[in-house]
């Protein structure tokens, strides 16, 4: 249970203020279609921190437990500092104005937009940390889940209210304790 809600707080938290986040106001602006859009993100979360987390396992296997724990603490620690960098979308990452359906628009948009994201990386991480892929996978999503659907339901109106400095924060401090906690707990 510790890495469900581990691994849901941190991508919650993290998500706010976060380039997928901001695509997820750009898809509800553009595309108007709120259940296309929040199915495409989570199937495409689901895929995505599915491959992230079994990538993390797969990793995890190839180290000692000594080792993983360093380096997976010291990664959070990384993800702390991360977090604190405000993110922007850039042209490149917004979603063509095209014929395909809002679903596929978004499943694909959001999917290349997370690679390479802190929530993904942090996905890798959290199964590295925890044996219980299933469980990372499912609360990654969630938290990812917890923190666009909003975006996409309430748009501009949501996020011109949001403390976003104070969230970065948090989530910042978040990721400072899971590494702390990784580097210095055994188990």
């Amino acid at each position: 249970m510790e890495a469900f809600i581990t691994s849901t707080l941190l991508v919650a938290l993290a998500e706010i203020g976060d380039k997928t986040q901001l695509l997820s106001f750009v898809l509800a602006a553009r595309l108007r279609r709120p259940a296309a859009i929040i199915a495409g993100i989570f199937v495409a979360t689901l895929a995505n921190h599915g491959l992230a987390a079994s990538l993390g396992a797969w990793i995890a296997s190839w180290f000692a437990p000594d080792t993983l724990r360093w380096t997976t603490g010291i990664l959070f620690l990384a993800f702390a500092a991360w977090t604190l960098r405000p993110d922007t979308l850039d042209d490149d990452d917004a979603p063509p104005a095209g014929h395909a359906s809002a679903f596929m628009t978004t499943l694909v948009a959001f999917f290349l937009a997370e690679m390479g994201d802190k929530t993904q990386f942090a996905t890798i991480a959290l199964a590295a940390r925890f044996d219980a892929l299933a469980w990372v996978v499912v609360g990654t999503t969630l938290g990812m889940m917890l923190a666009n659907v909003p975006a996409v339901l309430l748009g501009e109106r949501l996020a011109g209210r949001l403390p976003l400095t104070a969230i970065r924060w948090a989530a910042a401090a978040v990721f400072a304790v899971t590494g702390l906690l990784t580097l210095f707990t055994s188990g």
